[in-house]
């Protein structure tokens, strides 16, 4: 595998400006006060990392610090049908659809994502020139907090509890390991599981993972997934919500969202309220992905939106067992 210098890395990612005069192309350094991107790949079908690969190699050139955060539930489902296993989802009463992870999901979860996906992320990583660094949230300490018992969910339309104690909530992130590799010039590519409070490895969602990440580094998240971002009618393009910076547009953003797209707006408050500086939702799948959302494609969520760290939260809804792509 060929490794590259700092300075070839630069120049090997010129092209990548696709004639934007606003991207530096010559492996200058960002500015100072410019804060880390957390950028979460989806791992459903849909979504293609080649573009989101190429845009990590540019940005750490240019000499912004960059975590990656990747999902992976299509493969994890894939594996469990290859094996004989139905993969079992659950609906929250908020409406919000996710994994259910029994003893058998969570043996699958943890040789799928954290063993073929990461080190397949970081090995394309690594071919791109970048100094890719694979972590799960058990390594390090990097993602913990308590483990769940049980979640409410709606089945044929009755409110539940179902047991299960194979999944967890993010409630601490160790930054200062993220902080020391970046310094190192190292780009950590996480993934779950996370480390339970008693020491036991545990499923999490893949998106309020990166969203605990980004707000942990006071960073500015960039969710890619395989739509340019949240419509008010999914049906039609021109609803695209582009930006969002008022409590009131934020609940409009929060109405707006179904599906798949209910987690990730989640995701977005929490990161938000966590001490990200700004979330954005975007397409995987067009040329130069991270760039183009940095530079305003997709749906831009401001920290305003939400009141800030002092707003709180409750999910305890939503915390159904779960990993999103």
């Amino acid at each position: 595998m060929t490794h590259y210098t700092r300075d070839e890395l630069a120049a090997l990612h010129d092209e990548l400006a696709d004639n934007d005069p606003t991207l530096c192309a010559d492996g200058g350094t960002v500015p100072a006060d410019d804060p880390p991107v957390v950028v979460k790949v989806g791992g459903a079908r849909a979504v293609d990392p080649a573009g989101a690969v190429q845009d990590v190699a540019h940005l750490v050139a240019n000499g912004r610090d960059v975590v990656v955060v990747h999902g992976g539930s299509t493969a994890v489902d894939d594996t469990l049908e290859e094996l004989g296993e139905e993969p079992t989802y659950v609906e929250t009463p908020s409406g919000v659809v996710g994994r259910f992870t029994d003893e058998r999901t969570m043996e699958v979860f943890s040789m799928v994502m954290p063993g073929k996906l990461n080190t397949n992320l970081v090995t394309t990583l690594r071919e791109a020139g970048v100094d890719a660094l694979g972590l799960s949230g058990v390594d390090g300490g990097l993602l913990t907090g308590p483990r769940k018992s049980a979640v409410r969910v709606v089945e044929d339309g009755k409110k539940k509890i179902k047991r299960g104690d194979h999944s967890g909530k993010i409630t601490d992130v160790n930054a200062d390991l993220l902080e020391t590799l970046m310094a190192d010039t190292y780009v950590p590519v996480v993934t779950v599981p996370m480390l339970a409070d008693d020491g036991v490895a545990v499923n999490a969602d893949a998106d309020r993972a990166a969203a605990a990440v980004a707000g942990a580094l006071g960073a500015e998240l960039v969710v890619l997934t395989d739509v340019s971002g949240v419509y008010e009618d999914p049906d039609d393009d021109s609803t695209l919500i582009e930006s969002v910076t008022t409590t009131d547009e934020f609940e409009t953003l929060e109405s707006a969202a179904e599906g798949f797209m209910t987690k990730k707006v989640m995701a977005a408050k929490e990161a938000l309220t966590g001490g990200a500086v700004k979330v954005i939702v975007a397409d995987a799948n067009v040329n130069d992905p991270i760039i183009e959302a940095l530079h305003g494609g997709g749906t831009h969520v401001d920290a305003a939106a939400v009141g800030g760290a002092d707003n709180d939260t409750d999910n305890s809804d939503a915390d159904a067992e779960e990993v999103d792509a």
